[in-house]
């Protein structure tokens, strides 16, 4: 694989930056392209899905609480994730468009990367409602009103956006005098500074640091507010009352399980450098960064009492208004 090199020279010494990547996708791997018309199925799917929900939150006046505004917030993260991973990659193993621009890649590096995060946050942001709601539920419209939850919201964005946004920024600093082939199926951080012929020890400790805070602190947190749930639960006399408290938790507990497990497999793999497949990191990432969007809507929709109610509302008036 050839590409054209460009050399900057910064403080005596050279940056070789290539012309752009050859991101090389799934490794011998027969009919590989239906799999990625299988995932623009589901990000077709997930745009819907994303819609919709966000649409009934949006319209629905007894929605518009601190919960549904974190529901909205993950929503829309889903859809930038997707879009961010998905049509891309459809470009580039359907239309055969493998050689992306060197800042192309680093684009979608940060936006990727950084919405991956965002996913991570937003089921963080939804874990400090629960907590709340049940731990200070004489307190909870106080403590949390709809105002200092768009400020929790907001500084859930900020902080991946400093983190990532530093990660993409280092990896400018890296020359590329060998290899532009990037083992992944889009412009992966890890797999594009490790073909670097620079020492690449600081991108190394700065991806171990998105890990850690991006993932496994926001993770600490989930799991920290939940025992603090189960304290508050247990509290309660009323077996029916404990039932009735827990159960307004599951679809969380679900999104979180969903995202997490197979996307901290893979970082935990890579973190204590043990070579994993391609083909199997390939199956692992991008389908935890396609389904996990497509069933967060889902999930939300079909367990959450507020928003079943406001569907069945919406299908009677329309039912009364075609039948006036």
């Amino acid at each position: 694989m050839t590409s054209q090199m460009s050399t900057t020279p910064i403080l005596n010494t050279t940056l070789i930056r290539p012309y752009g990547f050859y991101i090389r996708g799934f490794y011998d791997l027969e009919n590989s392209n239906y799999y990625f018309i299988f995932l623009g199925v589901i990000y077709v799917a997930t745009l819907l899905a994303n819609a919709f929900i966000m649409s009934i939150i949006w319209f629905a006046q007894p929605l518009h609480t601190p919960k549904y505004f974190g529901v909205f917030s993950l929503a829309l993260v889903d859809v930038s994730y997707s879009t961010s991973l998905i049509p891309k990659s459809l470009d580039m193993f359907i239309y055969g468009n493998r050689l992306v621009e060197y800042n192309t890649c680093l684009t979608q590096m940060f936006f990727v990367h950084y919405f991956s995060a965002m996913e991570s946050y937003a089921l963080l942001v939804l874990a400090y409602d629960r907590f709340i709601a049940i731990c200070f539920p004489l307190r909870c419209q106080t403590i949390n009103s709809n105002t200092k939850m768009i400020i929790v919201i907001i500084i859930s964005w900020f902080i991946p956006f400093i983190v990532v946004l530093t990660m993409v920024c280092f990896v400018t600093r890296l020359s590329y005098c060998k290899s532009v082939i990037v083992n992944s199926f889009y412009c992966d951080h890890g797999p594009v500074f490790k073909i670097s012929c620079s020492d690449y020890s600081i991108n190394w400790f700065l991806a171990s640091f998105f890990v850690v805070s991006l993932l496994f602190f926001p993770l600490a947190l989930i799991l920290l507010s939940y025992v603090c749930i189960v304290v508050a639960l247990l509290k309660i006399a009323e077996i029916d009352g404990r039932r009735k408290a827990f159960k307004t938790c599951t679809s969380h507990l679900i999104l979180v399980a969903i995202f997490y497990v197979p996307l901290l497999v893979t970082n935990i793999i890579a973190w204590v450098n043990v070579n994993i497949d391609t083909n199997t990191r390939i199956l692992n990432l991008s389908l935890s960064g396609s389904i996990p969007p497509l069933l967060n809507p889902i999930i939300y929709t079909l367990k959450t009492e507020e928003i079943m109610v406001q569907i069945k509302k919406y299908i009677r008036n329309r039912k009364m208004v075609s039948f006036v």
